[in-house]
């Protein structure tokens, strides 16, 4: 009777021992989803903003990188680059500034992928130099079409607030023409330390 009792209290303990393991493991597969998710997120934000300048050459140059923006900005060349002669809206050429990790890549570069429309990012920040004018955009949509058109018919225009003093255009489209982008421009401030 002894040895039945011990061995039932064996029993009871792997069970619990079993279900205290699985509980353990899912803690585990939970927090390794919940990583991945917050990763995805994180690329998501990363891939989510595009910077063109129109330059004087007749080049448009295209960055998803903010390091390499800035580089650009100050140098007015880009270390590593993928070119398209000629592909540009008015025919010029398109170049878009890589990374060091990017630099080997024919496919997965989301500068390109946005320009392609095979990118459409959920959350958008936007920057096009043009004629010494910065605009400033909330949807690729938007920022396609000034590259397109030339010019965005419905804007918030801040003279003088650029960052070395250009005038800043907000951008704005039919659903948000009648409202002051405040979101957009605590956007661009803070891109620029400016709050």
């Amino acid at each position: 009777m002894k040895l039945k009792n011990l061995f039932k209290a064996m029993v009871v303990a792997g069970a619990v021992a079993g279900v205290s393991a699985c509980s353990q493991m899912q803690t585990a597969e939970n927090a390794v989803e919940k990583k991945a998710e917050e990763k995805v997120q994180q690329v998501k934000a990363e891939i989510s903003k595009l910077y063109e300048v129109h330059h004087e050459d007749g080049r448009l140059y295209f960055f998803y990188d903010k390091d390499s923006y800035k580089h650009f900005l100050q140098h007015g060349e880009t270390p590593y680059a993928y070119k398209r002669i000629a592909s540009g809206p008015k025919g010029e050429t398109l170049v878009f500034g890589l990374t060091g990790k990017d630099k080997k890549k024919t496919t997965g570069i989301p500068s390109v992928e946005m320009y392609d429309g095979q990118l459409q990012p959920e959350m958008f920040y936007g920057e096009a130099r043009i004629e010494g004018r910065i605009y400033v955009f909330s949807t690729l949509e938007d920022m396609n079409d000034v590259r397109t058109v030339g010019e965005a018919p419905y804007r918030y225009t801040d003279i003088g607030s650029g960052p070395n003093g250009e005038t800043v255009v907000y951008v704005l489209n039919k659903g948000n023409k009648k409202k002051r982008p405040d979101a957009l421009i605590a956007a661009f401030k803070k891109a620029y330390n400016k709050m």
